[in-house]
């Protein structure tokens, strides 16, 4: 940071993890209910969206149980791909079953496998975080305000370009290393710096991702088949209007979670290495709204900042931690700067930081 950035008092992670010590153990229980039970009811207003009829035989409420369900099963699916960023701070070894059954029913599908959240991990080192190490990290606060529309723009082409990604991209890297390494470094990460490159693999993690690709390359010619195939060759053929509807919920759940990104950080870092502190208050609560902001930011992306103090602080705990911490940390803390009232207030000083910045020069 300048020497003109403000200080801000002292953080005692002793003390804060004394405080909320209790907090740490992810309850598989929770995880195993709560997304089976989203990922059920997601899939079934997933399906009404195609069939109205099942709920009403008037076709005047088709269209309004059509837009409702399109909704629906668009935050229960945000919902349920979300639980990747659970998986990437529970420790290698542990909830293999649900690692399994999520990338089964959720990674694999949606193609957002584990393997493409690897790189989460650089958001959470200390000497990346903000840096060009870390690929979930734009300075956004001193860049040109235009430069937040083109990141918000990205959820246009994202979906197919998902597809290129794991359906013609995938094969060739079967017969080419140049393609295998060029894809690896820059088509394999669920990132926000366009820029950044991913280190190549370890043999181990190239090998779970080979094997992940290559289901999600199965997934999409088992779609291509149903949907393209000539009527009467496979059965229950998929009709066009399915990938309109797999195209606008994927438009949606990606419009969610880039506004949701933005309203996680300030974005005031400028590239160089940050202390803990500055991080921290870098990144913000929500714990007001409690109801619309599990919608927007759902399985504890509310607690943004406190999930940077305790990466490993299973979702379900995050919200009694931070009401905890807000009891007991000293009030000159710089913990009770990080939350703030609204996502729509983040993003208007987000914007109006860009602009004057933009207007000094940077």
């Amino acid at each position: 940071m300048s020497e003109s950035s403000p200080t801000h008092s002292e953080f005692s992670l002793s003390q804060a993890r004394t405080i909320v010590g209790e907090f740490f153990t992810p309850n598989p229980w929770i995880f195993w209910t709560d997304f089976l039970v989203s990922w059920s009811l997601g899939i079934t207003a997933f399906t009404l969206v195609q069939f109205p009829e099942t709920v009403t035989s008037d076709p005047a409420w088709h269209w309004t149980v059509q837009i409702l369900c399109f909704f629906v099963s668009s935050f229960l699916y945000y919902r349920c791909a979300l639980f990747i960023h659970e998986l990437m701070h529970i420790r290698d070894g542990e909830f293999t079953a649900f690692r399994f059954v999520w990338n089964l029913l959720c990674g694999i599908p949606f193609l957002v496998p584990t393997f493409v959240y690897y790189t989460h991990v650089d958001h959470h080192r200390r000497k990346h975080y903000g840096t060009k190490r870390d690929g979930e990290y734009i300075p956004l606060a001193s860049m040109p305000a235009w430069q937040i529309l083109f990141y918000m723009s990205q959820i246009l082409v994202i979906p197919p370009l998902a597809v290129i990604r794991f359906g013609l991209l995938t094969p060739l890297t079967w017969i080419s290393r140049p393609v295998r390494d060029w894809v690896h470094c820059h088509a394999s990460s669920m990132i926000m710096d366009p820029t950044y490159m991913r280190p190549q693999p370890t043999p181990r993690t190239l090998r779970i991702i080979r094997l992940q690709e290559f289901f999600c390359f199965l997934w999409i010619v088992f779609i291509g088949l149903r949907m393209f195939a000539p009527l009467g060759i496979l059965p229950g053929t998929i009709p066009p209007s399915f990938l309109l509807q797999v195209y606008l919920t994927g438009v949606f759940i990606i419009l969610v979670n880039n506004l949701r990104t933005l309203g996680a950080h300030r974005w005031v870092s400028k590239g160089k290495e940050m202390t803990f502190v500055e991080q921290l208050v870098d990144s913000v609560n929500y714990p007001k709204h409690p109801i619309t902001g599990g919608l927007w930011a759902p399985v504890g992306l509310q607690y943004h900042a406190l999930h940077h103090v305790f990466p490993t602080m299973p979702y379900h705990a995050l919200a009694t931690a931070h009401r905890r911490l807000i009891r007991d940390l000293p009030e000159d803390s710089p913990y009770r700067l990080c939350s703030a009232n609204s996502l729509p207030e983040v993003l208007a000083t987000l914007w109006r930081t860009a602009k004057a910045s933009q207007k000094s020069g940077g």
